[in-house]
């Protein structure tokens, strides 16, 4: 930035290093690590000589592409230490109960840690901040294809550490129960069905609007699930089989326009996975699961 026409609104400056700083803590689970990953991408952006900066269309894209590299190699780095990260955690939390690290509970840490560098980059980038699968390939030196395998592997590796063992029968009581709440608009209910620190994960795929972050706790998820699901003459929520356990499919206008499924533990629902990526629809619409 070297005139006046360069300038950009401190409100953008703040938003694009929180948004870095959100990313790189998503990725790492440290509020330290994340504060010199975002350092480091600034310094990286500083020593580009002016004509470099000048050719970059969108900044913000190349910080976050570059905050993404830098958390990928942290993270390949063999035997974090583990007891160092849970300190920092505690520390940060106790510090500052607005930022994100406040918001996210220490069992979802936890099992995003039990993921590979390169499939923990793929969630977050993909379901927690919607970044395009193509953006994420040039981060993970990967392809397209091999991006959204990464993805699927560690959602499922997530809802498998995440759900306790749980019998069909409870399981299946439920999702029953969800869906009724849903259907009748009843928040009470629903956040009742809701374990306190529930999580609600809403997959998009850069297609339609959803919510590009998870919302935590059985209120917020409640009333994120109620708003998605507003009453409308043209919509249904059906009980279908989905991934070997009761789901709910949302169908608006004969077609599915949402695929619910829940992991369920103690009487409760501890995760939500909604997805609305029509891509990901496309098999249910043309199956006639619908």
């Amino acid at each position: 930035m070297n005139d006046a026409g360069d300038a950009v609104p401190i409100a953008e400056l703040l938003e694009e290093r929180q948004h870095l700083l959100d990313v790189a803590y998503w990725m790492l689970g440290s509020g330290s690590e994340a504060e010199w990953v975002v350092t480091e991408a600034y310094r990286r952006w500083y020593e580009l000589p002016g004509e470099a900066q000048t050719s970059i269309a969108a900044p913000r894209a190349w910080l976050a592409k570059t905050a993404g590299s830098l958390c990928l190699t942290r993270l390949a780095v063999a035997n974090r230490r583990e007891v160092r990260r849970s300190q920092e955690l505690s520390a940060e939390r106790a510090d500052d109960a607005s930022t994100l690290e406040a918001e996210l509970s220490e069992v979802l840490l936890d099992a995003l840690n039990s993921l590979s560098p390169v499939e923990r980059a793929a969630f977050v980038l993909a379901d927690v901040f919607g970044v395009p699968v193509g953006a994420i390939a040039d981060i993970v030196g990967q392809s397209e294809g091999e991006c959204s395998q990464l993805a699927d592997r560690a959602r499922r590796s997530l809802q498998e550490r995440r759900s306790r063992p749980t019998a069909p029968e409870q399981h299946d009581t439920i999702v029953r129960a969800v869906r009724k709440a849903c259907a009748n608009q009843d928040a009470h209910l629903l956040a009742c069905l809701l374990s306190d620190d529930a999580t609600a994960f809403f997959d998009g795929g850069g297609k339609v609007r959803a919510l590009s972050r998870p919302v935590h706790g059985n209120d917020q998820v409640a009333r994120s699930l109620l708003t998605l699901l507003s009453e409308c003459p043209r919509s249904a929520l059906d009980l279908r089989p989905v991934n070997g356990r009761t789901g709910i499919v949302v169908r608006y206008n004969r077609r599915v326009a949402a695929v619910i499924s829940l992991d369920v533990a103690d009487h409760r629902a501890v995760q939500v996975w909604v997805v609305l990526n029509p891509d990901k629809l496309r098999s249910w619409n043309q199956s006639g699961k619908n």
